[in-house]
């Protein structure tokens, strides 16, 4: 276990939400599809691990997109 750990202080972690929307029927049928958006921009947090991290990002998505959870993405990078 790290001293950052044991001390209980947490490590420092790095977390970005993406929605990756699904094609329409339409766009499918002209080979299109949509791009991707960054729903939270790279946050710095103090957790004590990636849990505490996807607790975090999670709370930060806008209500309109929890019923696409699928279509989400919470990218998460330790330091």
């Amino acid at each position: 276990m790290s001293d950052a750990l044991s001390n209980g202080k947490g490590r420092l972690f790095e977390f970005a939400v993406l929605f990756h929307p699904r094609p329409t029927k339409d766009q499918l049928e002209r080979g299109e599809h949509p791009k991707s958006e960054i729903l939270v921009t790279p946050t710095h947090v103090v957790a004590k691990d990636e849990q505490e991290v996807l607790l975090q990002a999670a709370r930060k998505v806008d209500e309109a997109y929890m019923a696409k959870a699928d279509q989400l993405e919470i990218a998460i990078r330790p330091f």
